[in-house]
């Protein structure tokens, strides 16, 4: 099995890492706040801090990544094509370090914004995956 989904761990093994990064990243951040306290964010702060964009990009990417990596081991286990599966995977990778990146280098309220856009590629791979998997489960 692994050998058969080798591009699709290597792509949620990308998706795990940017979850890791993003955590030192925020962690990081968090220590240049004044009285830094772990866990716990400054309310004042919002978009045009750095502090905050790293810890939003960082939740956001784990409110995220159970409802992609569970789906997608679970493609495996069932025998989704190993291609469609890694098409699906890396779309997703791909769009969430765009979301990162973007998230990282425009302070902005404004929504939809440019992480909007990746935000929502990631999601129609999402719905995609969990299509996927549902035809194969008929």
């Amino acid at each position: 099995m692994f050998l058969t989904y080798n591009l699709s761990i290597w792509g949620l093994w990308l998706i795990l890492l940017t979850v890791f990064a993003q955590g030192f990243v925020a962690a990081l951040a968090h220590r240049k706040q004044a009285n830094p306290v772990p866990g716990k964010m400054d309310e004042s702060l919002g978009h045009e801090s750095f502090i905050f964009r790293s810890y939003r990009t960082q939740q956001n990417s784990l409110e995220n990544l159970a409802v992609f990596v569970i789906p997608a081991l679970l493609a495996m286990f069932i025998g989704v094509a190993p291609d469609t599966l890694a098409i699906v995977v890396w779309v997703y990778a791909i769009a969430r370090l765009f979301h990162m990146a973007l998230y990282y280098a425009i302070a902005t309220n404004k929504n939809p914004s440019a992480r909007s856009y990746f935000y929502l590629i990631g999601w129609l791979a999402n719905l995609a995956l969990f299509v996927i998997v549902a035809l194969q489960l008929l």
